[in-house]
């Protein structure tokens, strides 16, 4: 198992596990792994980050790598500028929704996509055994690069149908979270002629306005906004801007299992006999819903290296997370806001009906997840003891209890922070709260032992 590497990138909180010696380090170690530049770099708006970005940037000069700094980009424009832009590879510098105090590293390879599980580990390897390039022939030089942003803009652009969308002037709200993508969806929008107004716009690594991580229970000045002026659609990113949570035009925030279902939808009917990844923890509709189409569904461990990292090889075109990732095959196999966004307008266009009508044509879901605090120590005692007592469940990622394909549990530690989230679906609204209600005290009761 990576022992650096978590979820989705390497994070911890700055200088005090995420020291700059230890992004040195590191860095000696990606910079390795990706063997020759030039390699892209970009950071979120943490205040940390142009620190991090300069320790980053010397070190890969050390060992003889040129690369070019992007500046204040989201994720998912760093990771298509390095596939656009002919980098080796890109290094973005955030902590995705982590509180302000942390940071972190996140590595692309030359494709734009998340490198693999198997590339942390050879990562790991080369910093563990400080196997890193020592005695380049020169060293390398450090530019600037200032086409991500466009690149990225009309990269999404061309993927939807612009004419329509602009011909309809649609209201939209963005809660841009003082994040990322406030250097691209705002501009995004005025391309296709929408009327926008903006929440949160300002960029502030200490995230004011909601906390860097959009959740129903933050949003509700976007949902006001969005009923103030009649919007047609809402959407809050999150801090490095690659996931996002709408808001329809009532004023509902939409789970990230509703929006995937409601996109995926609009794609397949354009795109049948196609492939979707999700991960274990996603709802049971999107198999119903791929089937219309003659589509198939492929399910993964939890985190978006792996289902991007499944979208390539088997070139998936659509893959998503419950969490608001969202991503788009023919854009890239990566987690992507402002290209989600443009899918949701592309939608709306296409039809006559509100989001909220849209909505409530789906088949009726029901899910939900919550948080435990739990130290890593705790966990394999959590998993074993409630794996002896369901024995036939899938425990490929923390352990998911199927009671039937419309009811299930599943109990899993973030890679990202000491707790654990419980995810559960049921066919009802009142089942899901009991069996949500049970398994939260039955999980704080194991740990608390």
């Amino acid at each position: 198992m990576a022992k650096f590497f978590g979820t989705n990138g390497i994070r911890g909180v700055f200088s005090e596990d995420l020291t700059l010696e230890f992004v040195h380090d590191m860095t000696l170690a990606i910079g390795t792994y990706f063997e020759k530049g030039p390699i892209l770099i970009g950071y979120d708006g943490r205040e940390s980050s142009p620190v991090i970005c300069k320790v980053v940037s010397a070190a890969l000069n050390s060992i003889g790598i040129d690369c070019n700094v992007a500046g204040i980009v989201p994720t998912p424009c760093l990771e298509f500028a390095v596939k656009s832009l002919g980098y080796s590879g890109g290094l973005m510098i955030t902590a995705s929704h982590n509180p302000p105090q942390y940071n972190g590293i996140k590595p692309a390879a030359k494709d734009g996509v998340e490198i693999s599980r198997g590339d942390e580990l050879i990562i790991e390897d080369i910093y563990m055994q400080k196997r890193w390039i020592t005695n380049p022939e020169k060293w390398g030089i450090t530019g600037t690069e200032d086409r991500a942003i466009q690149t990225y803009v009309n990269g999404i652009v061309s993927h939807v149908d612009s004419k329509l969308i602009e011909s309809k002037h649609f209201k939209v709200v963005l809660d841009l979270g003082n994040g990322a993508q406030a250097v691209s969806a705002p501009d995004f929008c005025r391309m296709l002629q929408c009327e926008t107004f903006l929440v949160n716009q300002n960029i502030d690594g200490k995230f004011p306005g909601r906390g860097s991580e959009p959740t129903p229970q933050n949003l509700s000045e976007l949902s006001k906004i969005v009923i103030d002026n009649n919007a047609d659609v809402g959407i809050a990113f999150d801090g490095d801007g690659d996931r996002s949570i709408f808001c329809d035009n009532n004023g509902g925030i939409l789970t990230g299992d509703k929006s995937a279902l409601i996109l995926t939808q609009h794609i397949l009917k354009k795109n049948p006999n196609s492939l979707v990844v999700t991960c274990l923890n996603s709802g049971s509709n999107i198999e119903v819903l791929a089937e219309k189409f003659n589509s198939k569904v492929i399910r993964t461990k939890v985190g978006s290296v792996e289902v991007s990292r499944k979208m390539v090889p088997t070139n998936a075109l659509i893959g998503f997370e419950e969490n608001g990732g969202f991503m788009y095959g023919k854009h890239n196999q990566v987690r992507d806001g402002c290209m989600t966004l443009a899918l949701m307008l592309d939608m709306l266009a296409s039809t006559e009906k509100s989001l909220s009508e849209e909505i409530a044509s789906l088949p009726p879901s029901f899910t939900t997840k919550d948080k435990v605090s739990c130290p890593s120590k705790k966990v394999p005692e959590l998993i074993s003891l409630l794996k002896t007592e369901f024995p036939n469940s899938d425990t490929s990622d923390g352990i998911k209890i199927n009671f039937d394909p419309k009811n299930w549990v599943m109990v899993r530690p973030s890679g990202t922070e000491p707790i654990v989230r419980i995810y559960a679906e049921a066919e009802s609204q009142d089942k899901l709260d009991t069996l949500m209600s049970e398994y939260v005290a039955k999980v704080s009761s194991i740990i608390s032992r």
